[in-house]
């Protein structure tokens, strides 16, 4: 059996190649004082000595010189004989000089009888971990730098419960907040009192915490007040273990990429709403043209029959009715061309009052039966200069918007005024004007949609209830007859719209020529010879019938080509040339002009049911309006060849 004493030594063998076989950590002996008199791998490999270069040397070698002149070896061993252990990290020497970060520990060693034997020491080559925080440090540095150098982004952090715990300068710039404002402030003092009250900023964060990120755009306010358009990202940061350690806040501006998208949007929809009035425009004129061709076949056979039929009290008012229904019917054409289409302005000496009285069946109807209209003119009202069709189409444009900002009753009044501006006018060159006005009892509106009111395309109205061109062809008219548009509104009392129109005096009103009734106008002692141009039937048909119901000879004929071959084969016999213009392969603006050059001074009229001419040519040309009655067509006749009185 082996004595203890040999176990002992086997124990101290075992512990021995232990520690020689440790290359990870340098252990070694230190006598009392200082000098190295053990030596393992680890050490060899981290400070580059051999046992035999070393041992007998006082471990001082590996401190720095500046370590050495601050005696930091003599206070290491000091501290470990005083405290029992002694830690510490610092740089270390490795025999070729280069340095090492090292954690070392000192333990003294006693032995039974409490005498000094020596020190352990163990040291721990930590330089690869102090180079990857010196480079975390500067990371994170460089990191910071840049956080607080971005002006351009609000970037700072939250606690768990949302108060700022740093601040950045683009947040400082953003929201108006210093740092030492912003720093210990809940991150809900951002928003407007109306997202607060809806609880908005505790929603956003609930949301970060459930999820891991929200994103946001709204308003937020700044320090002075006033409010931007934010888009705001929250992202929740957590520990390794998971833990909820704060938020990261980013928040930008974007007021003006808003107001240009707010703009484009806008610009999108006034470009749809303009060409989908052009394509009506277009669409209303075809369908006008077909249409008042429909009017004149149903007008002229009416007029032709109730002239021609006995005198029955009992059919004569069913000609009446059926004739006031077509009537209707063209009129309601041209107020549709008047909507669609700018037509040229025909100035003319108006007397406003007998145009509104003449208007007042068609407008009552345009109301609700629970509505009234009044009217409210003083005697000798002067006549103004305008359109008067479009000044009709004017009163008629403010009157439906009057009924249609009234509900289901109310009073729209009509009234008329002298009104003298100065040379302090503004708008106007001083002198007389005469101010109407519609004014109805309505809602009225605020200032901001009073401004917008005439803009082209802008509407209060639902969706498919209006055009948004009512107010702006009004301002259109009364600017081109050298007046100003006013609106004056007040919410829940009402809307007064006023057109100012230049007055003209009754004596420079030039006096139309009175046309002789056209019962068969001569040139000479002979009928008319009238070449009718229609490429519809029915129209052509319509317009014989009337012609030679007034005495005179008719030649057909269906297209432009046709005429001028009718033309040449007449030999000079024919005195007058009524055509329609919309006419394949020639119109009748282009009939008229090879007309001209082939036989000049041969008057030719121009017959459309466009409210002008698509392509603004012959415009010098007398036109005759479809529908046209019997009575129009004689006038027109007189005016041209200077037959009658």
């Amino acid at each position: 059996m082996m004595e203890s004493h040999d176990v002992s030594l086997l124990d101290q063998e075992r512990y021995r190649l232990l520690v020689d076989a440790i290359s990870d950590y340098a252990i070694y002996m230190l006598d009392p004082s200082g000098h190295v008199v053990s030596w393992n791998a680890g050490a060899q490999r981290f400070k580059g000595y051999e046992a035999a270069e070393i041992l007998g040397h006082h471990f001082s070698r590996f401190y720095t010189n500046e370590d050495r002149l601050d005696r930091l070896p003599e206070q290491a061993i000091e501290a470990a004989v005083a405290h029992g252990h002694y830690e510490s990290e610092g740089w270390r020497i490795r025999k070729d000089g280069t340095r090492f970060w090292a954690h070392a520990i000192i333990d003294p060693i006693w032995d039974r009888n409490g005498h000094l034997l020596g020190f352990a020491k163990v040291t721990r080559d930590l330089t690869e971990r102090k180079k990857a925080e010196a480079e975390l440090r500067l990371s994170e540095e460089k990191f910071q730098l840049l956080v607080n150098g971005v002006s351009d982004y609000a970037l700072y952090m939250l606690d768990p419960d949302g108060f700022v715990t740093n601040w950045n300068a683009g947040a400082a710039r953003i929201k108006g907040y210093t740092a030492d404002e912003a720093i210990g402030r809940h991150f809900s003092h951002f928003y407007t009192d109306e997202d607060q009250g809806k609880g908005e900023p505790e929603r956003n964060l609930d949301i970060a915490r459930r999820v891991g990120r929200v994103e946001r755009e709204g308003l937020r306010q700044r320090n002075d007040g006033t409010t931007f358009w934010a888009h705001v990202v929250i992202d929740a940061i957590r520990d390794e273990s998971g833990n909820l350690i704060g938020f990261a806040k980013i928040t930008r501006d974007v007021t003006e990429k808003v107001e240009a998208q707010k703009a484009l949007t806008k610009t999108r929809e006034d470009l749809f709403q303009a060409q989908k009035m052009e394509a009506i425009g277009q669409l209303t004129g075809g369908i006008a043209h077909d249409f008042n061709n429909l009017l004149m076949a149903i007008m002229g056979s009416l007029e032709i029959l109730r002239k021609r039929m006995p005198d029955d009290p009992t059919l004569r008012p069913l000609i009446d009715n059926a004739l006031q229904g077509a009537e209707r019917g063209a009129a309601l054409t041209q107020r549709m061309l008047a909507f669609s289409r700018r037509q040229e302005l025909n100035m003319r000496p108006v007397d406003v009052q007998s145009l509104v009285a003449g208007m007042m069946d068609f407008l009552e109807r345009s109301l609700r039966s629970s509505m009234r209209i009044e009217t409210r003119f003083p005697p000798n009202l002067p006549h103004v200069l305008t359109d008067g069709v479009q000044l009709e189409t004017a009163l008629l444009n403010l009157v439906v918007n009057a009924r249609d900002a009234m509900g289901e009753g109310g009073t729209v009044t009509i009234s008329a005024e002298r009104h003298q501006i100065g040379e302090e006018g503004g708008k106007l060159r001083s002198g007389d004007y005469l101010r109407i006005c519609v004014r109805d009892t309505g809602e009225g509106m605020d200032p901001e949609t009073v401004a917008r009111a005439t803009t082209p395309f802008f509407t209060t109205k639902g969706v498919g209830k209006g055009t948004g061109l009512g107010l702006s062809m009004v301002q259109g008219l009364t600017e081109q007859s050298g007046g100003m548009l006013s609106i004056e509104s007040v919410r829940h009392e009402g809307t007064a719209v006023s057109l100012f129109l230049p007055t003209i005096d009754e004596e420079d009103c030039p006096k139309e020529k009175a046309q002789a009734p056209g019962n068969g106008e001569k040139l000479g002692d002979r009928p008319l010879i009238v070449l009718a141009v229609d490429d519809d039937a029915l129209v052509l048909m319509n317009t014989t019938l009337m012609l030679e119901d007034l005495g005179h000879q008719v030649i057909e004929a269906y297209s432009g080509p046709e005429a001028l071959s009718a033309l040449r084969q007449e030999d000079n016999r024919i005195d007058l040339v009524i055509t329609d213009h919309s006419m394949p392969k020639m119109t009748g603006a282009q009939l008229a002009a090879e007309i001209a050059t082939e036989w000049p001074g041969l008057p030719v009229v121009l017959a459309t049911g466009y409210a002008e001419l698509p392509d603004g040519s012959g415009s010098h040309l007398p036109r005759l309006p479809k529908p046209f009655s019997q009575q129009q067509l004689s006038e027109m006749i007189g005016t041209v060849t200077g037959t009658g009185a």
